[in-house]
Order: structure tokens, then sequence, then C-alpha cells
């Protein structure tokens, strides 16, 4: 089945006692045993496993391809699950333009023994010489947050696969609409639920899925339960009911984004366009092979520096100053501001997240900002 269908029906379990089409919210903590101690129903206790929770978790394996999907509490919680599957002295290799949270993240798990190399994952042979007896994990970030550089998914998983090493793609900006890591040869595919799953900025969350129902999915599964750092009931019903529109929402966002990009680019104020669909972007044609759209994300530099940057986001009407993405209405922030000192990102950066308004009437917000 396609995607939208499975991301529809994979949501939907009707009630087999009531009949109630849209599955209900279950709030209980704790579930009855019979006398002997047998339980009566599936679940025993609500941190385990929750009806809600396995509803998503069924849906979340669906739309991407995987054997074991978990929801978490928020995005950073699941890709901690990928690295707590580490011992103290593995070594990982991760890009050096990331998501600043990931980066601290890993800077955090360096404090007990799992070492990290940040590398330009553009080039797979810098990848490749980043590799070490103790490399037990390549981290993909694609497209890459803030400046939306693109990694080689298919050749990653082959310079790990040759040395027994396990890949991760960070899917959150493209969704498995638009990439599938799973069928490129990743062993999971991570995800802030908060973002376009959830896709209405009303719940955080964040989603693993595997490739594999393995010794390792056990672990997870078993650390996912022991840690704690779940979802509850309601979360799970706002992220599974955003799932049933995510095609939808994506695909739109993604047009919307690609005509913003594509005035940006022509703008005599405007330094550079990061965005993969536009053909003068170096990873241009990775992302074409390895994707079926460019996303609804997109940063540019505004000429003038800082301030100039600093301006433009301060000029805008339709646009919402926020942090986040993948939600429904655009939003915009000035990148290096929000991340603070010593962050890595270009201080006249400015990225946007685009929604499902009418792009003309975003180019007319950033044309009137920009002056």
């Amino acid at each position: 089945m396609h995607l939208e269908t499975l991301a529809l029906h994979a949501a939907l379990h009707p009630d087999p006692v009531t009949g109630e089409v849209a599955p209900g919210i279950h709030l209980s903590t704790t579930y009855a045993r019979e006398g002997d101690g047998a339980l009566v129903g599936d679940f025993s206790y609500s941190r385990a496993a929750n009806p809600n929770r396995a509803v998503l978790e069924t849906a979340l394996a669906a739309v991407e391809g995987g054997a074991a999907a978990f929801a978490y509490a928020s995005g950073i919680a699941a890709i901690a699950a990928v690295v707590q599957t580490l011992d103290p002295g593995d070594h990982l290799i991760a890009p050096n333009d990331i998501y600043h949270g990931t980066r601290a993240l890993l800077a955090e798990f360096g404090r007990i023994g799992v070492r990290t190399t940040f590398v330009d994952m553009r080039d797979p042979e810098t990848v490749a010489g980043a590799l070490e007896p103790g490399t037990r994990l390549i981290f993909v970030e694609t497209p890459s947050n803030p400046s939306l550089k693109i990694t080689d998914i298919a050749r990653v998983v082959e310079i790990g696969r040759g040395a027994g090493i396990r890949i991760a793609v960070d899917n959150t900006w493209a969704t498995p609409v638009l990439q599938r890591p799973l069928d490129l040869g990743a062993d999971f595919s991570v995800h802030s639920s908060t973002k376009y799953f959830g896709g209405h900025g009303d719940v955080v969350g964040g989603a693993l899925v595997c490739r594999e129902d393995d010794e390792t999915a056990a672990r997870i599964r078993e650390l996912q339960s022991t840690l704690g750092a779940v979802p509850s009931p309601f979360d799970c019903w706002l992220v599974r009911r955003g799932l049933m529109t995510l095609a939808l929402r994506v695909r739109q966002q993604s047009a919307n984004a690609a005509a913003v990009a594509e005035f940006l680019a022509g703008h005599d104020r405007v330094e550079a366009v990061f965005y993969p669909g536009l053909e003068t972007h170096p990873g241009h044609d990775v992302a074409a092979r390895q994707m079926s759209g460019f996303g609804g994300m997109l940063s540019f530099r505004v000429k003038g520096g800082e301030a100039a940057a600093a301006r433009v986001v301060s000029r805008v009407r339709l646009f919402t100053r926020a942090t986040s993405l993948g939600g429904v209405e655009s939003l915009i922030e000035h990148r290096y501001k929000v991340e603070g000192p010593g962050s890595p990102t270009p201080v006249d950066l400015v990225r946007l997240s685009i929604g499902l308004e009418h792009p003309e009437d975003l180019i007319a917000d950033l044309r009137s900002a920009l002056g």
C-alpha cells in the first residue's frame, strides 16, 4: 500500500467493544490482574506499555517500513535511546552540521566514555577516514540543521556495514514521506514527533524505528520501560492523529518551500539560500536520488551580517518568530541567537519552517522584510 494509506489505516483501530472508529484515550496508569496474578488484558503498567502507545508504535513502524518502533517523550530522548545501546569506550561518528541539542547530548555521553568524532558527512571518504576499531555507530542527519547539508545515506551504509557498524538517521526534516532511510539500509530512523508527525505545534514527542526486531531492538524496548522517557497517552493520541494527514501536509509544505527558496535565490539582499531542491545546491543530485521531495525547511544568509539578519526577522508580519518546525504555520528565527554562545551557525543565517499558508503570501512577507 502507498504511504498515505498506511499512515491512515495503521493509526485507526476501531474499538471491538464500542465500535468507535477514532481510538479513545486510555489514561489508566495500571491494569488489573486475576486472583492468580495473571493479567486481565495485554497491559500491566503504563510506563511499560499502554493502549495509546501501542497503536502509535504500530503506526510508526508502518510509515517508516520498520520491524519495531518506540515512542518517546521527546526527539532528544529517542536519539538518546540509540546512543544508550553503546558501551563506555565505544566511538560514534556524527555530522559537524547537526541540531545543537544533539551535539549537547553527545557531549553528555562523552562524560561516561562514549566518544564522538564530528565530520563533514557530505564527503563519504571523510566518514571512512574517521573509522576506528571501537566505532559502533554512525549518526546521520540529512538534510542537516540548520544548513541543509546532504549526506548520501546509501554510501554511509556501505561504509558502515563493511565494518559491522550500525547506522542511525535523524529523518525529522524529511519524514518517511520524502526519505526512506531503512529502505536505504540504515538500522535506525529517529524523529522528533513534535515536528511533522504531530504537525500542529501542540505535542512534544519522539520516535525511534528499527529496521530489524533483533537483540538491539529488544534492548531498546527494555531501556524504554526502565528509563521511562515515554509519552503520555494523550500525547500518543495527538501524534497518531497527526500521522493520518502527514503525507498531505509534508508534500504541500515541500511545494511551498520550493517556491519560497526560488524567490530568495533571486533576491539581491540574500547572500545564499540553502535548500536541496535548488539545482545550485551542492547536495542537489544526492538529494534528488534519495528523496522524493525536498522538504519544508530552508535557511538563507542575509547580506549585511548579523544586524541585517536580525532586522529581517523583526520585520515579518505573517511568519511567527518561534523555535520549532514542521507545523502548519510558518516559523522564522535568527538561528545563531537561538543556539547561543559558541554556536557554529553563521551569524547572518535565518531559518524558515514553511507551513500551509499560500506561498505567495509568505513571499510577500519576506519581500517586505528584506526591504
